[in-house]
């Protein structure tokens, strides 16, 4: 396999959404992806953006960093949501139902190095940064499986 890497600078909030919106209409059950980055770097506004826009009436879409993981049903399929900053431990993982929805459904997971080893080769992380000057975001895009390249074609670049 091989892999690739894609960084993009998101000057606001709504460059965010709209790359979220771009992104999932090319997404489909089995895709997972992984999101990086510190606290109020976007991941959850990146998921907010990306779940309603997979939705036929775009609804409120929590955080789910109390339930950990948060279902949407969707156009494009089930959409799982999961913040795993409070997982205790990788034992809680089939629990949650994690495991099943990685080959089921679209998958947003924050806080993926909770996942330790369960982290599917095949997924997509994106590294939310927060340039020093505080100004935007820069996200950066990597895989190992050779799908993604076609995937994220053209992506981004609005």
């Amino acid at each position: 396999m091989t892999g690739g890497q894609l960084t993009l600078f998101m000057q606001d909030a709504d460059r965010t959404c709209r790359f979220a919106q771009a992104l999932a209409s090319r997404l489909a059950p089995g895709c997972v992806l992984l999101l990086d980055g510190p606290i109020g770097a976007g991941k959850t506004h990146f998921a907010r953006c990306l779940i309603q826009a997979t939705q036929d009436m775009p609804e409120d879409v929590p955080s789910p960093t109390y339930t950990l993981v948060q279902s949407y049903a969707t156009r494009r399929g089930e959409v799982v949501h999961a913040d795993l900053y409070r997982l205790g431990d990788t034992s809680e993982l089939a629990e949650l139902g994690l495991d099943e929805a990685f080959n089921t459904a679209i998958c947003l997971v924050e806080w993926p190095d909770r996942l330790g080893d369960a982290a599917p080769e095949k997924a997509l992380t994106l590294e939310f940064e927060i340039p020093s000057s505080g100004i935007g975001r820069n996200v950066t895009l990597s895989w190992t499986d050779p799908a993604w390249a076609e995937r994220l074609a053209g992506v981004g670049h609005d």
